[in-house]
């Protein structure tokens, strides 16, 4: 099929898929629909490597903090508003867990391309949710469980007309993609979205990818902004989207599927590094 259209590749797995798309042998002229889905898998599987171990290190490194404040640190790290390092993690624990400047400050010294607003914007918001929600002391270690919690944390953002602001998308869901993360036996058996991961930004763009390559029957919903106003549709849609994508081939996972679609839809340079 005709590349084209698409955007200019800048890592591996973006290069491979327009390698894939010009060999064709798929539907409507596009790519192979078992090659693509290899594809994914390797590269979800190589990324995952260091999410998992990344995560399951920032967690250990402090025990006596709230581990949801851990997972939302490090999800803010995943979404590029943060460098991913442990200091950051452990800051924003303190931050969350006491509101004070210091921390803040130093929490902001983190950020990335786009600036330290999000960063603030994101922590204002998580505080206040954090306030609002009960949560396990305790991440769960069962996926039910898990998916109870994000249900309870995504109660007042679905149905609330005072969602924070920068608790978009990625900042709804992104704390129980780290909780995950943070445990890779549990992550290893997920192949529904119970808990429901990140749909916007790059997973946004990697789908609509899938879906112009004929790999995918239905576009995915929302935006590739992170920050927008919610949209439940995309949430949902876009999760069953993974699922679909993780049905059609075995040996992989939910978040498997999630890091192999970030890595075909992100727009990162220097992604070609992380896997």
């Amino acid at each position: 099929m005709d590349t084209k259209g698409f955007p200019k590749p800048i890592n591996e797995t973006q290069r491979e898929f327009l390698r894939l798309c010009e060999l064709g042998g798929g539907a409507r002229g596009g790519p192979a629909r078992g090659k693509v889905l290899e594809m994914l898998r390797a590269s979800g599987k190589n990324l995952n490597m260091t999410a998992h171990a990344e995560a399951k290190a920032q967690v250990a490194a402090y025990p006596s903090a709230n581990p949801w404040h851990l997972c939302f640190a490090i999800g803010l790290s995943w979404g590029h508003l943060a460098r991913l390092d442990v200091d950051f993690t452990g800051t924003v624990a303190a931050v969350l867990a006491d509101w004070n400047n210091a921390d803040l400050n130093v929490a902001k010294s983190f950020h990335m391309e786009r600036g330290p607003d999000p960063i603030e914007q994101s922590l204002r918001g998580a505080y206040n949710l954090f306030g609002r929600v009960t949560l396990p002391k305790a991440l769960p270690t069962t996926l039910g469980l898990l998916d109870t919690a994000q249900q309870r944390w995504l109660s007042p953002i679905l149905t609330g007309p005072d969602r924070p602001r920068y608790i978009g998308s990625w900042n709804a869901t992104a704390m129980f993609m780290a909780a995950l993360f943070a445990q890779p036996s549990l992550a290893a058996t997920q192949t529904e979205p119970k808990p429901m991961l990140p749909p916007g930004g790059p997973i946004f763009k990697g789908l609509q990818m899938l879906h112009k390559a004929g790999i995918i029957k239905e576009a995915p919903h929302g935006s590739d902004l992170d920050d927008q106003a919610f949209e439940p549709g995309a949430l949902y849609v876009n999760n069953s989207l993974l699922q679909e994508l993780c049905a059609g081939l075995s040996g992989w996972c939910l978040i498997d599927v999630h890091s192999g679609v970030y890595m075909l839809g992100t727009r990162h340079s220097h992604s070609d590094k992380w896997a």
